[in-house]
């Protein structure tokens, strides 16, 4: 089974729980936090990964690692599963995965916007409305800033983009007159 398939397991398995406890949002939230720990602390990604330290010293371990960051009790058995079946290097496609699944039952789009100069939160929002009204969904907007685009902006939402960019529209300028 592909690591990928592995992943959306695990992701599935704990969206189901956070539905039926009504806290997808915060084991999200606690799925987000664990994952930022483990990829800052190599040393620690390292030891979770290890296939020569014994399982039950990495259960403790992590245990105590989990009690301290204050995790609920049923994302120390998640993550306490992860350990034991020696999946932790998963945890980054799970987080992803989990995110994807939450936001699709919550009809939650996440769209990212790239624009040659800072946006204002009114421009902001007319985009994010509008990506609404096309989508039907409720969007959540990230906003990049990138001088090299020239003006216009690109788009990524639902893993499409859409590039209205004038620096794009120079290059397909540039490409047609150097095809003739």
């Amino acid at each position: 089974m592909s690591g990928s398939a592995i992943a959306r397991r695990y992701a599935k398995a704990l969206v189901s729980l956070g539905t039926e406890q009504n806290k997808v949002d915060a084991y999200g939230e606690e799925l987000a936090k664990v994952g930022s720990i483990v990829a800052s602390h190599d040393l620690l990604r390292l030891l979770l990964e290890s296939p020569t330290l014994a399982v039950e010293k990495k259960s403790a371990i992590f245990s105590e690692i989990m009690v301290k960051i204050g995790l609920s009790k049923q994302m120390q058995n998640f993550f306490g599963l992860l350990v034991e079946k020696g999946r932790m290097h998963y945890l980054s496609q799970i987080e992803l995965h989990y995110r994807l699944l939450a936001d699709e039952l919550s009809g939650t789009l996440r769209a990212s916007v790239t624009a040659a100069v800072q946006l204002t939160a009114a421009q902001q929002k007319a985009i994010a409305k509008e990506l609404e009204k096309q989508t039907g969904k409720n969007v959540e907007l990230t906003v990049d800033v990138d001088a090299a685009l020239i003006g216009g902006l690109r788009t990524v939402i639902g893993g499409r983009l859409f590039d209205g960019s004038v620096k794009t529209q120079l290059k397909r300028i540039e490409d047609t007159l150097t095809k003739g």
